[in-house]
């Protein structure tokens, strides 16, 4: 790919409700396991009825004329911005081409109006390929070809979900993935990806959260998050869930107003103070509404932790802006 990736929302997340819904042949390995949250794991002595497990989808050795391939359903859809096609593990048994094709849809298993995102394109062993998608279309399937047969561990998909405000009433979390909020920029995520903040739900475990390393140095932490649309912040919640002698000692909270993310940059001097430095405690959720300073609508903000920690999710409920 040649623009970044690491802005983007991973859409094939299951947490989002998106579903493997057809494989041509999964003999080997589930199609469910291309779009497992985890990195893919080799277990050398693990076998079953059909013989070597392995962490992916893989079909059985094609005799015959055609190829396989599957199906995903995004359980949000969204602009789909580029793909990792991820054969760790796979050596002598990943297909040696792929390509990618997306569609929009209400049927769960549509035959017409795929376009093709990512050509036949040449694939190796045990490696991750990051492809590049230029597309525009709001898609709601993936179809992912591989010729002739074999292995893939997994399939990343990166995009952005927008999503339709036409009919909200009253506030909502503008930062919410579902809602097309997003983390851009970090200044540390050593422990824990900052996409998690704008998760659905509260974390399950300290590993589903956001946390940097142990800061030895002057300065602190922080992280930018795009709203899905511009508005006026009146409620915050900041959750350090499972983050005890990790969690932050402070935080505070700044937004402005945007044309894009790359303006909204970390030493920007557009940022306007929405929380000042707060305390923080460990594993609980933080409720900020009456200390929130009124600084109009905001399309970005920056969360900032006190020196460096943890934090499970951010909540940004406001008013979507017109």
């Amino acid at each position: 790919m040649t623009r970044p990736i690491r802005k983007w929302v991973q859409l094939e997340q299951p947490r989002l409700g998106t579903r493997v819904t057809f494989a041509s042949d999964e003999f080997f390995g589930a199609k469910e396991r291309i779009i497992d949250p985890a990195d893919p794991v080799f277990v050398a002595d693990k076998f079953d009825d059909h013989g070597k497990w392995m962490d992916g989808w893989e079909s059985r050795r094609r005799r015959g004329p055609g190829h396989d391939y599957c199906v995903i359903r995004l359980g949000v859809p969204g602009v789909i911005h580029g793909f990792d096609i991820d054969t760790s593990h796979f050596t002598g048994n990943y297909p040696p081409e792929a390509s990618i094709e997306a569609c929009t849809s209400d049927l769960e298993m549509p035959e017409e109006g795929w376009a093709e995102l990512v050509p036949k394109t040449d694939l190796s062993g045990d490696s991750h390929h990051f492809l590049d998608a230029r597309d525009k279309e709001i898609r709601t399937h993936v179809r992912l070809h591989i010729y002739p047969d074999g292995g893939v561990a997994r399939l990343r998909i990166f995009g952005e979900i927008r999503a339709d405000f036409t009919d909200v009433d009253g506030y909502v979390d503008l930062a919410a993935v579902e809602h097309g909020g997003r983390a851009i920029a970090c200044s540390d995520e050593h422990y824990g990806s900052m996409h998690n903040l704008t998760a659905p739900g509260r974390g399950i475990n300290m590993g589903d959260g956001w946390e940097t390393a142990r800061r030895r140095g002057p300065g602190n932490d922080w992280v930018i998050i795009a709203l899905g649309q511009p508005g006026v912040i009146e409620r915050a919640e900041i959750d350090t869930a499972h983050f005890k002698g990790n969690y932050p000692d402070r935080v505070s909270l700044e937004g402005a107003i945007f044309e894009s993310d790359e303006q909204a940059a970390h030493g920007d001097e557009e940022w306007q103070t929405l929380l000042p430095e707060t305390k923080l405690k460990m594993d609980q959720q933080h409720y900020f509404d009456e200390t929130l300073r009124p600084v109009g609508a905001v399309s970005h903000v920056r969360v900032s932790i006190y020196p460096d920690g943890g934090v499970s999710r951010v909540r940004l409920f406001g008013q979507v802006h017109g």
